[in-house]
């Protein structure tokens, strides 16, 4: 194990490393010790701190299973999941844009150690924590009607924002030997599959038995 990740290292493979055994175990550590900040950021309140760290690591536990159920997936990565963003932009929604932005990094963490594809550290922190990381300010738009719906818009906008740059600046070569431009290309390719998933989120949450549950939920979590 620690073979793998020092030979790794030596060799400056930055996938290596991250798919080696003691890499994943870091980025799960690293992953954990932000979930607690959390709880360390909120509420003074012990009760309500209890509730944020238990409702978070419901939500990212969640997500990450849904992130499995793939409807649609694109060749170079990414795919259209079960409604998998909902659920971290939820808890910035309900607990506020800091523990959101941090549940969100937590939960980008775990998609890098459970199969991220990484060639760039300026990548690596663009495509997982950043990019998952937007998705916390949707506690931007708690406060407001629909702010859910509009939540989930904005955060789902800031990952489409950190995906993009990726996209331009390490993945411009498979644009090209299609015989794109590297900006439109990201653009496209990384619309496709995040506004897919946001359309497809806004429509289950315009039901109406859909949108009560999570009222009640909201509920339950700030009580």
């Amino acid at each position: 194990m620690l073979k793998q990740f020092q030979d790794a290292i030596a060799s400056g493979d930055i996938q290596g490393i991250i798919t080696s055994t003691l890499g994943q175990i870091i980025l799960v550590a690293i992953a954990l010790i932000l979930l607690i900040a959390v709880v360390a950021l909120g509420s003074r309140s012990r009760s309500m701190k209890t509730k944020e760290l238990v409702y978070s690591a419901i939500a990212i536990a969640i997500a990450v299973a849904l992130s499995y159920v793939k409807l649609v997936t694109l060749p170079q990565g990414g795919s259209i999941t079960l409604f998998s963003m909902l659920f971290i932009a939820v808890i910035g929604y309900w607990f506020g844009t800091v523990q959101g932005i941090i549940c969100g990094m937590t939960y980008g963490l775990l998609q890098l150690a459970l199969g991220g594809w990484v060639m760039h550290p300026i990548q690596l922190l663009l495509d997982y924590p950043l990019a998952f990381g937007m998705l916390g300010f949707a506690g931007l738009m708690r406060n407001t009607p629909n702010g859910l719906m509009k939540g989930l818009i904005l955060g789902a906008f800031g990952r489409f924002l950190c995906h993009f740059i990726a996209g331009v600046v390490f993945f411009q070569s498979y644009a090209i030997d299609l015989g794109f431009d590297p900006v439109p290309y990201s653009i496209g390719y990384n619309l496709a599959y995040i506004a897919g998933e946001i359309f497809l989120t806004l429509i289950i949450l315009m039901v109406p038995q859909v949108t009560d549950v999570f009222k009640q939920l909201k509920k339950m979590a700030l009580s």
